[in-house]
């Protein structure tokens, strides 16, 4: 795992070009251990030695202090897929187009199509399936019944597509993405996906470029004990675990981060009904419980 000084070192060294994206992603990668923690390297604690105060600045403890962190730096996966619609979004505003023959191309290699059914009488969606009467189906709409429904075909939706992008017969997810994730989309969310991924294809590079110097970025700002204070074990805890801080009127109860005190500070009426409406979730949870309800 890189210092601190080496890794402002090899985000510079991105920046203006000394290095390539791909070389400084090995280097950066190349010690990374899974489960390692910053807090675990020699750096960090030497670092940390300078920075620590002698009490938590919370609750003036001087137990167990440790840096607790007010901010946390996001994973890279996260820029760069930040940065990626970024591009695509650029690339779908400078007006490039998709014909018909190049969406039909990319949805019969990346999707499954899985039609609709329709009523051969009026065109109506999903007529009601009967299992035990006959014909087959019967039309919610015009009470047609019949045994064979009729399908639109893959290039009739994408004509249609194209003349209005809003028209009823295109907004059904009846595409299934062919990966493992098997994700249902209509035509106008196919499009996108296409489109991102000739974004992705053109400025693939800069893409990369872009998302790994942000993404060093947040963690120079993490290593860099910039947006932290010193904690005690306890409201480290709170903070971290359970979303709380330590009430600012009393000093002595913990509160949820939205709400300006703790119960105990609230006026008499409001105290009391939180105080109830608590009770009563925890009654609905030992109910849930006793059934057997996740």
């Amino acid at each position: 795992m890189l210092t601190f000084d080496e890794i402002i070192y090899l985000r510079d060294k991105l920046a203006s070009g000394g290095i390539d994206i791909k070389s400084a992603q090995a280097q950066y990668w190349k010690d990374f251990k899974e489960g390692q923690k910053s807090w675990d390297t020699k750096d960090w604690k030497e670092r940390r030695a300078k920075v620590i105060k002698d009490q938590c600045e919370i609750c003036s403890s001087k137990h167990t202090l440790t840096i607790q962190h007010l901010s946390h730096p996001k994973r890279y996966s996260q820029y760069s897929r930040d940065v990626t619609r970024a591009y695509t979004e650029e690339y779908i505003n400078a007006a490039s187009e998709i014909d018909k023959s190049e969406l039909s191309g990319y949805l019969l290699k990346h999707y499954d199509y899985v039609p609709v059914p329709l009523c051969p009488n009026c065109d109506a969606k999903n007529p009601n399936e009967r299992v035990r009467k006959s014909p087959k189906y019967r039309c919610a709409d015009c009470k047609h019944e019949f045994d064979e429904a009729i399908y639109k075909s893959v290039d009739e939706l994408i004509s249609i597509f194209y003349e209005n992008e809003e028209a009823y017969e295109v907004r059904d997810k009846c595409f299934v993405s062919k990966d493992k994730w098997r994700n249902e989309n209509n035509l106008s969310s196919v499009r996108y996906w296409l489109q991102r991924a000739r974004a992705k294809n053109k400025d693939a590079e800069e893409i990369e470029k872009e998302a790994f110097l942000l993404y060093l970025d947040d963690c120079i700002k993490y290593l860099s004990f910039e947006d932290t204070i010193t904690a005690c074990k306890k409201c480290a805890y709170q903070f971290d675990i359970k979303r709380m801080e330590l009430c600012p009127e009393c000093k002595q109860h913990y509160k949820g981060l939205q709400y300006p005190t703790c119960i105990q500070c609230l006026p008499e009426e409001k105290r009391k009904a939180a105080l109830e409406s608590i009770e009563f979730g925890k009654e609905w949870q030992e109910m849930h419980r006793e059934l057997g309800i996740e």
